[in-house]
């Protein structure tokens, strides 16, 4: 049997948009997408590396787009932070059905399904070795779940963000329209702001920036790949200073 690799990382926190919980549609939960993204994080989980994971909302409700079609904007992210809590819990009952001991922290007070995020519980849950799912964003409308992952990972000192995505990291243009697009092994946050990259919101990039957070940009479908990058391997885009 093929030993695994000592990890690279210590403590991390893993980014999961919204729509990756939606399978290929990117809409609702898709029960074999999460038990998938489940089985990722356990096989790091069982390399010793502590994990926190931020969701996004994205596969149920997005307050930008409600607030374009007539709610009012801070209403529309508080549905959005809402749609986040449902994640984490749907996340949560993934793991937990591998065997991986998982807690929910919400921003948003709701203490009959998750707890109230508190650095200090949260610092000590993984501790134990347990998987700790941030959700509720910021608590805050006009904050994106990116500023929120930029935010809890400085807070509760991981070592690098993981932005899980489709695309096997960054590239100069939309490979998808351009099959000549470049993809970057490694770029600077500079670089990236200046090339106008997306790849967090601009408050969740300074914040990244400000903290010298690294941040790797990789594709959370190929299997494995978590693990992958957990330890060291050249996956994905890293975006250091």
């Amino acid at each position: 049997m093929k030993k695994s690799k000592p990890p690279r990382y210590r403590r991390v926190l893993i980014k999961l948009s919204g729509e990756a919980l939606g399978g290929e549609a990117g809409v609702g939960i898709c029960p074999e997408a999460v038990h998938d993204m489940a089985r990722q994080i356990s096989e790091v989980r069982e390399l010793g590396v502590q994990v926190v994971v931020v969701i996004g909302g994205g596969n149920i409700f997005r307050g930008l787009a409600g607030s374009e079609r007539g709610i009012e904007r801070a209403t529309g992210d508080y549905m959005g932070m809402l749609a986040t809590v449902i994640n984490s819990l749907a996340l949560q009952d993934a793991l937990e059905k591998v065997g991986v001991a998982t807690r929910v922290q919400s921003a948003i007070t709701m203490s009959q399904v998750a707890e109230a995020f508190i650095r200090r519980r949260a610092v000590r849950h993984l501790e134990k070795g347990r998987v700790v799912i941030f959700g509720g964003g910021t608590g805050n409308p006009y904050f994106s779940t990116d500023t929120a992952a930029a935010l809890r990972a400085n807070e509760i000192g991981a070592e690098v963000i993981l932005k899980a995505t489709k695309v096997d990291g960054i590239y100069d243009s939309d490979p998808k329209k351009n099959p000549k697009a470049r993809r970057y092994s490694q770029i600077t946050y500079l670089e990236a702001l200046q090339k106008q990259l997306k790849v967090m919101d601009s408050t969740a990039f300074s914040l990244c920036m400000d903290n010298k957070m690294p941040i790797i940009v990789f594709d959370f479908f190929r299997p494995h790949n978590l693990k992958r990058v957990v330890t060291g391997e050249e996956v994905g885009t890293r975006v250091t200073g």
